[in-house]
């Protein structure tokens, strides 16, 4: 391969009337962990059913592992490692034979599929629950048994959606270093997320997309940098109305957004900004100063409107 993993040029998904993915140019480099965010209905699933040979694009170019992908998707399919959104293992079966079934489907033999069962659930920590059925499992067992099974045949490229959706904060931390493992064997990761943090902590670049559009791309450090003030000053005022401290609190930063029960002040010094509020003889309630997020841009970009 000449060029990236996944090179995209002017990609086009539509269905009937509906088009999700409106003319997206993106290339990912080997060995990079790739991001999207956006908002419900922005594209994302559709964009990664397409790099996974899931789903044909209506238009545009798209190469996986260097081949075509409307023309070598079983090609493709066979190097690829995919994690959908809702785990698909069947509760009947052992942890062990789940992973044994799907490596079959690869053309391994019994004793290869056995081999890189056992050593796929060494790697996600599953070793003492490998005879255990799946419909034992907690939430967070089940996920990691998800991505074992996708590394079975050993994938260049790794298709994760959603990956830590509905998992508690220690199930999520184990997962993040999983899969920061796997990109330290040189694995490609292309992840869909709606956690901030967890964009921040796995990915080297990342596009936001909205309305099938990509809005903005970047590593995580810049995007901050391009849509964000340095620091945001939350500030609550108890029962009293917020719409009247816009004004009071105008020109100290470069803008104001108000939520039905705090102001946020994006500033460039916050500890400078809440000197000067105080010297405005305003006495908020409770004031919080912290860094700018991936969280601020989104928002910043994709709006506050809840999209379903």
């Amino acid at each position: 391969m000449t060029g990236g993993i996944v090179e995209a040029v002017d990609l086009v998904k539509r269905f009937d009337t509906t088009t999700a993915v409106a003319g997206v140019t993106f290339d990912i480099p080997a060995g990079q962990t790739f991001g999207l965010l956006g908002p419900n209905g922005a594209g994302k699933t559709s964009m990664l059913n397409m790099v996974s040979c899931v789903s044909r694009p209506t238009a545009g170019s798209l190469r996986v592992l260097g081949l075509d992908a409307a023309r070598d998707d079983v090609k493709i399919r066979t190097r690829l490692g995919i994690c959908p959104q809702s785990d698909r293992l069947d509760p009947e079966l052992s942890v062990r034979e789940n992973l044994i079934t799907y490596a079959r489907y690869f053309g391994l033999s019994r004793t290869v599929a056995r081999e890189r069962a056992a050593e796929q659930l060494e790697f996600v920590q599953l070793t003492d629950r490998a005879a255990d059925r799946v419909e034992t499992l907690s939430g967070g067992m089940k996920r990691r048994v998800s991505i074992a099974r996708a590394m079975v045949n050993e994938p260049d490229l790794m298709v994760l959606d959603e990956p830590t959706t509905g998992l508690d904060p220690q199930a999520r931390h184990l997962l993040w270093e999983r899969l920061y493992r796997l990109k330290q064997r040189g694995v490609t990761l292309v992840l869909s997320t709606h956690y901030m943090d967890e964009a921040e902590q796995l990915c080297d670049r990342l596009v936001v997309m909205d309305q099938g559009r990509i809005v903005a791309e970047g590593s995580p450090g810049q995007l901050i940098q391009a849509h964000a003030s340095p620091h945001v000053v939350e500030m609550r005022f108890g029962d009293e109305p917020l719409d009247g401290y816009e004004d009071k609190l105008r020109g100290i930063g470069e803008r104001i957004d108000t939520l039905p029960d705090r102001l946020l002040l994006y500033v460039d010094d916050g500890d400078r900004a809440a000197a000067e509020v105080a010297r405005r003889g305003l006495a908020p309630s409770t004031m919080l100063i912290r860094r700018s997020t991936l969280e601020d841009v989104f928002l910043r970009l994709t709006g506050r409107t809840l999209v379903e």
